[in-house]
């Protein structure tokens, strides 16, 4: 009776490891995708328009050219290369961890700790972005600066998609080293 017992709980860890393997690898996968996505959505966006300026009061607005993009913005550029990091990352995690199958621990602890990393890059591009973003939504009056979504609102459509989409990828991550959180922590138990 207590080899039945032991063999069951053996199967039952071996189901639970292949459940956290498959579960890592989906989430590597995703991350990858939603990265990879987000940096795109932000990268190819660009918007051109006349915007009329009022030189003189007295005289009707001059039309002048002006163009919106991602590379006008520090922000925005951050948030670009962030999301080609973390996208990078995510493969190169994908095959490491698909190599290493929890064999290696260092290796193990390396990737829980650059899943970190990458989740706080993440967070804080998004943050990055959204404050321009708001700022170009709204504009600040103190400082006079004028709204710009109004203007370039296809432009602003599409940082607002691609700080989502890599909210989702921050969201990812984040569960990447929850899940590793909890193998330690049940590997700790046994």
């Amino acid at each position: 009776m207590e080899t039945e017992s032991h063999t069951i709980a053996k199967e039952i860890g071996v189901a639970n490891k292949q459940t956290i393997r498959w579960n890592d690898f989906v989430l590597r996968f995703l991350a990858f995708v939603v990265t990879l996505v987000a940096a795109i959505v932000l990268g190819v966006s660009k918007q051109n328009e006349l915007v009329p300026v009022q030189l003189v009061p007295t005289l009707p607005p001059i039309n002048v050219p002006a163009s919106a993009k991602w590379s006008h913005m520090s922000a925005f550029v951050y948030f670009v290369i962030v999301n080609a990091i973390a996208c990078a990352y995510a493969v190169i995690s994908l095959v490491l961890s698909l190599a290493n199958k929890g064999k290696t621990k260092g290796l193990s602890l390396t990737i829980i700790l650059f899943d970190l990393i990458m989740m706080a890059l993440l967070y804080s591009s998004v943050g990055a972005a959204a404050a321009v973003g708001l700022i170009g939504y709204k504009g600040n009056t103190h400082v006079r600066w004028n709204k710009v979504c109004d203007v370039f609102g296809k432009f602003c459509g599409q940082v607002v998609a691609a700080i989502a989409i890599s909210l989702v990828g921050s969201i990812l991550f984040l569960l990447l080293v929850l899940l590793a959180t909890v193998n330690l922590h049940k590997n700790i138990r046994h």
